[in-house]
């Protein structure tokens, strides 16, 4: 039976290393791929990429189209768009995921406009779909100030396009023994084609323990208003040796910064333990850390749908729990 037109990942690589959200859509990738039995391929753009490309072959891929020039060395917003919108010319894949890192938002929109196709962007999941025995792919977003998700289809144009946040998705086991086929692809790219020379990227470090890197996260959300402000947010969490986060509020409230934002517009993570602080539970924040161990959440509304997703609730004043909860750890912790 001929194979239809397969699924394909963008794999972003920064310095010669892969994005985790790369790897990670690769392992959705391959279970849309076997679902509509065709092949899963990725695009690898950058230089000196072969390591890359045996590495995204261990991971799932059938084919990796390794694009190769010492000018995409690091991230080109025209170039990048125009190199990746000519091969889905070229071999029209059915799906096209992208991470939603800084670099993806910017690429995604931009290659959907050249091939004229519809894009989903901060996709919660994906999965296959029927209508009438026609396969589609189905892109889920939290919707409606974050009460319901909501299906998303592309039912003429394609690719069928979608963004899904780094560490939404689980990453595949690593197989050395998988093997793959590797096509180099020369751009045909002038000098002039590039509008801005990137000198240099310089990443800024993260103060104290980053969010998707800790083992606890204590966040906060509106609620710690009437408490005075995120002061016990930050006390909790230095007695647990855990990372801060927040909600939309608390950023606006200048409590935390961007980098520490938890949700749908904010970072997606999984620690071991998460607490969750004066925060009702809107979906588009609850999404951003429904894969933790365990889940915690303190609140002095006791309808409040944060309890809904928690494995622990603490229902009450926060000005009385929290200088409580603190004293009490710190006799054990």
């Amino acid at each position: 039976m001929k194979r239809g037109n397969p699924v394909w990942v963008w794999t972003e690589q920064r310095n010669n290393r892969l994005m985790d959200v790369g790897v990670e859509l690769l392992g959705k990738g391959l279970e849309l791929s076997e679902r509509l039995n065709v092949k899963l391929e990725t695009i690898l753009i950058g230089n000196q990429t072969r390591k890359l490309a045996d590495e995204l072959m261990a991971y799932g891929a059938d084919t990796v189209y390794m694009i190769e020039d010492p000018r995409l060395q690091t991230y080109q917003s025209d170039v990048y768009a125009n190199v990746l919108a000519d091969l889905i010319k070229e071999h029209s894949p059915e799906i096209l995921l992208i991470g939603a890192t800084n670099i993806g938002m910017d690429l995604a929109p931009r290659v959907a406009a050249k091939v004229e196709t519809g894009l989903t962007a901060h996709c919660v999941d994906l999965y296959i779909d029927e209508d009438n025995g026609i396969p589609y792919l189905a892109q889920v977003v939290p919707g409606w100030g974050g009460n319901l998700m909501v299906k998303i289809v592309c039912p003429e144009k394609r690719p069928q396009m979608a963004t899904v946040r780094p560490g939404v998705l689980e990453k595949p086991a690593r197989n050395e023994s998988r093997k793959g086929e590797i096509v180099k692809v020369t751009p045909d790219i002038k000098d002039g084609d590039f509008k801005v020379k990137t000198i240099e990227m310089v990443e800024e470090k993260a103060v104290g323990i980053p969010i998707e890197e800790a083992d606890t996260v204590v966040a906060g959300g509106w609620g710690l208003f009437s408490a005075g402000g995120f002061k016990p947010v930050e006390e909790l969490a230095e007695v647990l040796g855990a990372a801060v986060g927040g909600t939309r509020p608390a950023v606006d409230k200048e409590w935390i910064s961007d980098d520490q934002m938890i949700g749908q517009s904010g970072k997606t993570i999984n620690p071991k333990l998460f607490i969750s602080v004066g925060a009702s539970g809107a979906m588009h924040f609850t999404t951003g850390f429904l894969r933790s161990k365990v889940i915690m959440a303190i609140d002095q509304n006791p309808d409040a749908p944060i309890f809904k997703v928690s494995d622990i609730g603490l229902v009450g004043d926060l000005r009385e729990i929290l200088p409580y909860l603190i004293e009490e750890l710190k006799k054990v912790v």
